[in-house]
Parts: structure tokens; C-alpha cells; sequence
């Protein structure tokens, strides 16, 4: 459940809360009991950890056998062909 964080505009009053996404917002301020307690815009509580994102932590770097398959195929010759 995401926390957010509330303020009266009236008394100024501020409260974080545990509501769920379907949840409606709560209107009445707790302390004045006027209908002027609103959401407040607040930064998000997670840290992303590490050096980068997957690029730079988490990808297999590419090997040379990945490399050498991965070459285009009409440049070898076969037994067949001729050399001209």
C-alpha cells in the first residue's frame, strides 16, 4: 500500500497515510474537521541501488565465440566454390 502525505490548508495539519490505490483520498482534517485536507505532491520513497541500470550491471558482456556466430555467413567458402 503506498503511503501519502496529507496537509490542512486551514490549520496545518499534515498526516502520512496508508490507503490503497482504489481507496478514495480523505477530505475532512482530522484536527479541524474542515473539508481541507489534500494530497500533497511528495517525492517517492525508494533508492535505486548500484552503478547504472541494466546496460552496466546486469548484462552478460558479449563473448568472442557470440561474436564469431554472429558474423555474416557469405564470407566463408565451401569446398564447392571456386576460387577465382
Amino acid at each position: 500500500m503506498p503511503i501519502y502525505e496529507y496537509k490542512c490548508s486551514s490549520c496545518s495539519h499534515s498526516d502520512d497515510l496508508f490507503l490503497k490505490l482504489s481507496e478514495a483520498g480523505i477530505k475532512n482534517c482530522p484536527a479541524c474537521n474542515k473539508e481541507t485536507f489534500e494530497k500533497m505532491l511528495s517525492a517517492p520513497a525508494f533508492k535505486l541501488n548500484g552503478s547504472g541500470w541494466y546496460e552496466t550491471d546486469f548484462k552478460k558482456p558479449v563473448t568472442k565465440t557470440e561474436v564469431k556466430s554472429t558474423a555474416p555467413e557469405a564470407s566463408v567458402k565451401t569446398d564447392n566454390q571456386k576460387n577465382v
